[in-house]
Protein backbone atom coordinates (compact mmCIF):
# COMPACT_ATOMS: atom_id res chain seq x y z
CA UNK A 1 0.00 0.00 0.00
CA UNK A 2 1.26 3.76 -1.01
CA UNK A 3 2.74 5.68 2.26
CA UNK A 4 0.14 8.45 2.21
CA UNK A 5 2.23 10.07 5.02
CA UNK A 6 3.72 12.65 3.01
CA UNK A 7 0.82 13.41 0.58
CA UNK A 8 -2.65 15.04 0.30
CA UNK A 9 -4.09 12.02 1.46
CA UNK A 10 -5.46 11.12 -1.60
CA UNK A 11 -4.91 7.23 -2.36
CA UNK A 12 -6.25 7.63 -5.92
CA UNK A 13 -3.28 10.15 -6.80
CA UNK A 14 -0.68 7.61 -5.28
CA UNK A 15 -1.66 4.32 -7.04
CA UNK A 16 -2.81 5.88 -10.52
CA UNK A 17 -0.04 7.46 -12.77
CA UNK A 18 -0.68 10.61 -14.26
CA UNK A 19 -1.27 9.67 -17.66
CA UNK A 20 -4.21 7.79 -16.60
CA UNK A 21 -5.68 10.29 -14.40
CA UNK A 22 -5.36 13.02 -17.12
CA UNK A 23 -7.57 10.38 -19.99
CA UNK A 24 -10.11 9.69 -16.96
CA UNK A 25 -10.72 13.54 -16.82
CA UNK A 26 -11.07 13.89 -20.34
CA UNK A 27 -13.31 10.88 -20.61
CA UNK A 28 -15.47 12.35 -17.67
CA UNK A 29 -15.52 15.56 -19.67
CA UNK A 30 -16.23 13.92 -23.01
CA UNK A 31 -19.12 12.03 -21.70
CA UNK A 32 -20.56 15.05 -19.92
CA UNK A 33 -20.47 17.15 -23.02
CA UNK A 34 -22.02 14.19 -25.38
CA UNK A 35 -24.48 14.05 -22.31
CA UNK A 36 -24.92 17.89 -22.63
CA UNK A 37 -25.70 17.77 -26.42
CA UNK A 38 -28.63 14.97 -25.97
CA UNK A 39 -30.35 17.27 -23.40
CA UNK A 40 -30.15 20.09 -25.73
CA UNK A 41 -31.19 18.12 -28.97
CA UNK A 42 -33.84 16.03 -27.39
CA UNK A 43 -35.24 18.84 -25.30
CA UNK A 44 -35.60 21.41 -28.08
CA UNK A 45 -36.38 18.81 -30.73
CA UNK A 46 -39.31 17.36 -27.90
CA UNK A 47 -41.19 21.16 -27.18
CA UNK A 48 -40.96 22.07 -31.61
CA UNK A 49 -42.38 18.88 -31.77
CA UNK A 50 -45.17 19.51 -30.07
CA UNK A 51 -46.17 22.62 -31.76
CA UNK A 52 -45.72 20.48 -34.86
CA UNK A 53 -48.59 18.10 -33.65
CA UNK A 54 -50.77 20.68 -32.95
CA UNK A 55 -50.87 22.18 -36.66
CA UNK A 56 -51.34 18.71 -37.98
CA UNK A 57 -54.35 18.34 -35.60
CA UNK A 58 -55.51 21.86 -35.93
CA UNK A 59 -54.36 22.82 -39.62
CA UNK A 60 -52.07 25.16 -41.47
CA UNK A 61 -55.10 27.94 -42.61
CA UNK A 62 -53.78 30.65 -40.27
CA UNK A 63 -50.51 30.05 -41.67
CA UNK A 64 -51.59 29.90 -45.09
CA UNK A 65 -53.38 32.76 -44.61
CA UNK A 66 -49.99 35.01 -43.07
CA UNK A 67 -48.07 33.79 -45.94
CA UNK A 68 -50.82 35.20 -48.57
CA UNK A 69 -50.63 38.33 -46.96
CA UNK A 70 -46.99 38.84 -47.58
CA UNK A 71 -47.84 37.74 -51.34
CA UNK A 72 -46.32 34.17 -50.64
CA UNK A 73 -48.29 31.08 -52.11
CA UNK A 74 -50.92 29.89 -49.41
CA UNK A 75 -49.57 26.35 -50.08
CA UNK A 76 -45.79 27.02 -48.12
CA UNK A 77 -47.64 26.80 -45.07
CA UNK A 78 -47.34 22.76 -45.57
CA UNK A 79 -43.53 23.33 -45.23
CA UNK A 80 -44.26 23.94 -41.19
CA UNK A 81 -44.50 19.80 -40.83
CA UNK A 82 -41.03 19.85 -41.96
CA UNK A 83 -39.82 22.41 -39.95
CA UNK A 84 -41.81 21.44 -36.79
CA UNK A 85 -42.56 17.39 -37.01
CA UNK A 86 -39.62 16.15 -39.27
CA UNK A 87 -36.41 18.30 -38.18
CA UNK A 88 -37.73 17.74 -35.08
CA UNK A 89 -38.01 13.57 -34.38
CA UNK A 90 -34.55 13.62 -36.83
CA UNK A 91 -33.04 16.11 -33.59
CA UNK A 92 -34.16 13.74 -31.22
CA UNK A 93 -33.18 11.01 -32.32
CA UNK A 94 -29.66 12.43 -33.54
CA UNK A 95 -30.02 11.48 -37.53
CA UNK A 96 -28.94 14.50 -39.52
CA UNK A 97 -28.80 16.53 -36.04
CA UNK A 98 -27.02 19.15 -37.80
CA UNK A 99 -29.05 19.83 -41.38
CA UNK A 100 -32.47 18.76 -39.11
CA UNK A 101 -31.59 21.87 -36.89
CA UNK A 102 -31.00 24.03 -39.48
CA UNK A 103 -34.48 23.54 -40.93
CA UNK A 104 -35.86 24.00 -37.42
CA UNK A 105 -34.15 27.64 -37.03
CA UNK A 106 -35.28 28.15 -40.49
CA UNK A 107 -38.78 27.77 -39.62
CA UNK A 108 -38.32 29.36 -36.42
CA UNK A 109 -37.04 32.56 -38.41
CA UNK A 110 -39.99 32.21 -40.84
CA UNK A 111 -42.35 32.33 -38.35
CA UNK A 112 -40.83 35.09 -36.67
CA UNK A 113 -41.00 37.37 -39.17
CA UNK A 114 -44.53 36.13 -40.18
CA UNK A 115 -46.12 36.26 -36.95
CA UNK A 116 -43.80 38.13 -34.25
CA UNK A 117 -41.74 40.36 -36.57
CA UNK A 118 -43.82 43.61 -34.05
CA UNK A 119 -42.88 41.83 -30.88
CA UNK A 120 -38.90 41.33 -31.78
CA UNK A 121 -38.15 44.84 -29.71
CA UNK A 122 -40.98 44.70 -27.10
CA UNK A 123 -40.86 42.89 -23.30
CA UNK A 124 -43.96 41.08 -21.77
CA UNK A 125 -45.71 41.40 -19.40
CA UNK A 126 -43.53 39.72 -16.62
CA UNK A 127 -40.53 41.71 -18.39
CA UNK A 128 -38.81 39.23 -20.17
CA UNK A 129 -38.32 39.06 -24.00
CA UNK A 130 -42.08 38.89 -26.23
CA UNK A 131 -40.88 36.37 -27.82
CA UNK A 132 -39.34 34.38 -25.44
CA UNK A 133 -40.35 30.78 -26.11
CA UNK A 134 -39.39 31.62 -29.98
CA UNK A 135 -36.11 32.62 -29.46
CA UNK A 136 -35.53 29.78 -27.63
CA UNK A 137 -36.98 27.54 -29.82
CA UNK A 138 -33.98 29.43 -32.42
CA UNK A 139 -31.57 29.91 -30.81
CA UNK A 140 -31.77 25.92 -29.11
CA UNK A 141 -31.92 24.48 -32.61
CA UNK A 142 -29.11 26.93 -33.94
CA UNK A 143 -26.74 25.66 -30.79
CA UNK A 144 -27.61 22.04 -31.93
CA UNK A 145 -26.58 22.98 -35.12
CA UNK A 146 -23.69 24.32 -34.31
CA UNK A 147 -22.90 21.37 -32.01
CA UNK A 148 -23.94 18.32 -33.38
CA UNK A 149 -25.77 15.36 -31.83
CA UNK A 150 -23.00 13.94 -30.03
CA UNK A 151 -21.92 10.28 -29.65
CA UNK A 152 -26.00 9.45 -27.83
CA UNK A 153 -27.64 9.89 -31.54
CA UNK A 154 -28.54 7.45 -34.25
CA UNK A 155 -25.23 9.55 -36.33
CA UNK A 156 -22.85 9.42 -32.86
CA UNK A 157 -23.64 5.37 -32.66
CA UNK A 158 -22.52 5.39 -36.10
CA UNK A 159 -19.39 7.15 -35.51
CA UNK A 160 -20.17 9.70 -38.02
CA UNK A 161 -21.66 13.61 -38.04
CA UNK A 162 -21.39 14.47 -34.48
Amino acid sequence: MADLSHSNGNFYSQTVPPTTRRWDATARALVLDDLGKLLLRVSVGAMLLLHGIAKLAGGVDGIAGMLQQHGLPGALAYAVFIGELLAPLAMILGLWTRPAALLAAINMVVAIALAHAGDVLKLGQQGGWAIELQGLFLFGALSVMLLGGGRFSVDGARGRLH
